[in-house]
């Protein structure tokens, strides 16, 4: 009985060894999800603001690093894989209008529903910063195709500028409208890779970021929305 259970478990190895090296070499998707795969590569974002920061524009450039932390997951169509992940990135810039009069308004005694108003400055032109999104949570769906893998995510990230950002305004009598050089960026987005061979592949994805500096300045105007396109290639280990 015991030779007959040794025989039959070496006929399934071996049976299904073939297999696995086979489904491997044709299909990559399969092969980085069953492996539980590393991940690593360079990508780049650029990005516009939306709403009252539409005339805002975003670079920035960095490398990412993450793994599949879980087997596939069964829910249907919404059936895949967790993963997590993170970036930094060494370029980040922001270009905003050069600096400019601008009418604003602020409550106080006597002003109106509307608040009163006044004439002001507003900073602008070019920031320079870094950013970091340490913790990155990515839900890769399960799919049939052997080259495409559908993703969606969320994460929070901190950028640091050499000026403080957004620009700074002049409130009234005069005091400067600090903001921060510390912004927090919590973001969510779709994505989808593309195998071009196995443990390659080139990354397409659009987020919508939040910027903010959780009132670490004197004001915290921010970036309410803006949008994000990443460019990357990744690499699986």
């Amino acid at each position: 009985m015991l030779l007959f259970v040794l025989v039959a478990g070496a006929t399934f190895v071996s049976a299904q060894a073939p297999k696995s090296a086979d489904t491997a070499s044709v299909d990559p998707v399969a092969q980085v999800r069953d492996a539980r795969s590393w991940e690593f590569g360079p990508f780049g974002n650029f990005g516009f603001g939306v709403g009252d920061r539409s005339a805002y524009k975003f670079l920035s450039a960095g490398f990412q690093l993450g793994k599949p932390v879980t087997p596939v997951l069964r829910a249907g169509i919404l059936s895949g894989q967790f993963e997590l992940s993170g970036n930094v990135m060494p370029l980040w810039q922001a270009y905003t209008p050069a600096p400019h009069q601008q009418t604003f308004s602020y409550p106080g005694p006597g002003c109106p529903a509307g608040g009163c108003s006044f004439v002001g400055l507003e900073g602008g032109g070019t920031y320079y910063g870094v950013s970091l999104t340490p913790v990155i949570f990515r839900w890769n769906f399960l799919t049939n195709s052997r080259r495409f893998q559908p993703w969606f995510q969320g994460a929070g990230g901190l950028i640091y500028t050499t000026h403080k950002f957004p620009p700074a305004q002049l409130v009234p009598h005069g005091t400067p409208g600090g903001t921060s050089v510390w912004n927090f960026s919590p973001q969510g987005g779709v994505g989808l890779r593309y195998f071009v061979r196995p443990k390659r592949s080139i990354d397409l994805g659009v987020n919508a970021v939040h910027i903010s500096s959780a009132s670490l300045g004197d004001k915290n105007p921010g970036v309410n929305a803006s949008i994000q396109v990443q460019l990357g290639y990744t690499y699986w280990k």
